[in-house]
């Protein structure tokens, strides 16, 4: 009997020995900030052993520990292994858990982003990498406690682990921190962005106001000249006042823009499956200061339809290009403070020439220019015209509503508009103002004051060659010099 005690309470002090080594629903420190939260669920285990000691105590089937059966020492193994599966378990609900807060904390960093916030964008930043290294943490805890039979890592093993661990979660975390770094260099062009913009709408509001704001963005108009990268050195001086050679740059730009925005529109109609040539008749009789007494065939050579076409859309764009708002107001500025309204054009001039048309009209779509691309949009396409290019009315809809369409063809016209209002803010800013003239039709082919848009070998027009039809008008400077106005000219005896 007192053999049989002493076996037993050795058999007590293994159990007990073994709950000390490894703790029932307690808690268990890593190092590195991880604690492990044991649940318990193998109490049954411990006392199923206790149970079975009593039973074999009570038989008197147990005089020694070492007289176990193999099935008893079998089931011993099984409790440690169940043991191992228990942690192994949990540490992969750790992982899955450490990963579901890294998606969360990642899905903060994308929603500080729209809108921008810079505080959220940090926060949510830290927190994504905080995971990461618990993800690290939890690697190294897999390798040492799984791997490596729950060993402690010593000696040059352990270290050899430990380091590559290091590497392993340098690794996860570098990407991060270089998306870091350029997220700030991002940051801090949205910011340089933003002071461009807040300047931009300034200016824009100056340029929409007018009178005494004019004078006053004159140095805001030179400290914002000083930001703009995307121009040349030349444009962005400013002159200390308007200049014929102003003048003549600006309608260079006009001429331009007039012949891109008129091949998108034929290549439109040729898409359409437009009559070209019935197009280009109805523009010829237009252009004529008679009705013609029977139907006649075009003046227009082949692959000219461009150039009737550009007439057309010039003589609506410059249509009022007389009167200093265009007639869209009964303003009389220009005659009863020419100095001041001369002064505000040209400072107009210089604060929108490095704009860019639509950025101006999202931030005010109703300013005077705004108004003036209204007016000649409407003027130029009109409802059956669109309908036949698009299929619909949207862009009409849009422009009637104040808005200004972000598509490829309103945008070639905002290009166009743009560069004949700054040709209009530089006429009313020279003193004294240009006149300006246009080939009509039938007149004498004068090379003074015209240019013949037809190519003609040695780039002479052969004699006995009249205007068939304006393309754009010329205008005379104060100081004597003469823009040519561009005709489309041909035999006297095809009119």
């Amino acid at each position: 009997m007192s053999n049989k005690v002493v076996n037993f309470s050795d058999l007590i002090q293994r159990v007990t020995s073994s709950c000390l080594l490894n703790p029932i629903g307690g808690v268990r420190h890593y190092g590195d900030g991880v604690t492990d939260i044991q649940s318990g669920e193998d109490d049954s285990d411990y006392e199923e052993l206790k149970t079975k000691s009593e039973k074999y105590y009570d038989a008197g089937e147990v005089d020694e520990v070492s007289e176990m059966s193999p099935a008893t020492e079998q089931r011993r193994g099984d409790v440690y292994r169940s043991e191992r599966e228990v942690e192994m378990e949990m540490l992969m609900n750790e992982v899955f858990e450490t990963v579901s807060f890294m998606k969360k904390a990642y899905v903060s960093l994308q929603e500080a982003h729209c809108p921008f916030d810079p505080d959220k964008m940090r926060s949510a930043d830290v927190s994504v990498v905080a995971e990461l290294k618990k993800l690290g943490v939890l690697r190294e805890r897999y390798r040492r406690k799984v791997l490596r039979g729950g060993g402690g890592g010593g000696g040059m093993e352990g270290i050899g682990k430990r380091t590559v661990a290091g590497v392993t979660l340098r690794e996860v975390v570098a990407p991060y921190e270089a998306a870091m770094e350029k997220m700030k260099m991002e940051i801090k062009s949205k910011e340089a962005e933003i002071e461009n913009l807040k300047e931009k709408l300034n200016t824009a509001a100056t340029v929409s106001s007018g009178g005494s704001g004019g004078r006053k963005s004159r140095s805001h108009s030179h400290h914002q000249s000083k930001k703009k990268v995307n121009y040349s050195i030349s444009q962005l001086q400013v002159s200390p006042s308007p200049m014929p050679e102003h003048f003549e740059t600006c309608i260079s730009s006009v001429k331009e823009a007039s012949k891109s925005f008129t091949s998108l529109l034929l290549s439109l109609m040729k898409s359409a499956h437009w009559d070209i040539a019935a197009t280009v008749r109805s523009i010829e009789a237009s252009t004529a200061t008679s009705t013609p007494t029977g139907a006649r065939d075009s003046i227009v050579g082949p692959n000219h339809a461009k150039y009737a076409l550009e007439s057309y859309v010039n003589r609506k764009l410059f249509q009022g290009f007389d009167h200093e708002t265009f007639y869209m107001d009964g303003s009389l500025s220009s005659l009863l403070n020419p100095n001041q309204f001369r002064s505000e054009c040209f400072t107009q001039y210089h604060d929108m020439k490095a704009m860019d048309p639509i950025e101006l009209l999202g931030i005010l779509p109703t300013c005077p220019f705004g108004n003036f691309c209204l007016k000649k949009y409407l003027s130029i396409v009109h409802p059956k015209m669109e309908e036949s290019l698009f299929g619909d009315l949207e862009q009409r809809r849009q422009v009637l509503a104040g808005n200004h369409p972000r598509t490829r063809f309103y945008g070639e016209f905002l290009v166009l508009t743009k560069a004949v209002w700054l040709l209009h803010l530089l006429a009313f800013s020279l003193d004294p103002p240009p006149t300006h003239f246009e080939g009509s039709r039938g007149a004498e082919f004068n090379s003074h004051y015209m240019e013949s848009v037809v190519r003609f070998p040695g780039g002479r027009v052969a004699a006995g060659h009249v205007v068939g039809f304006p393309v754009s008008p010329g205008f005379k400077l104060g100081n004597g010099s003469i823009v040519k106005a561009r005709v489309y000219v041909v035999p006297r005896s095809e009119l």
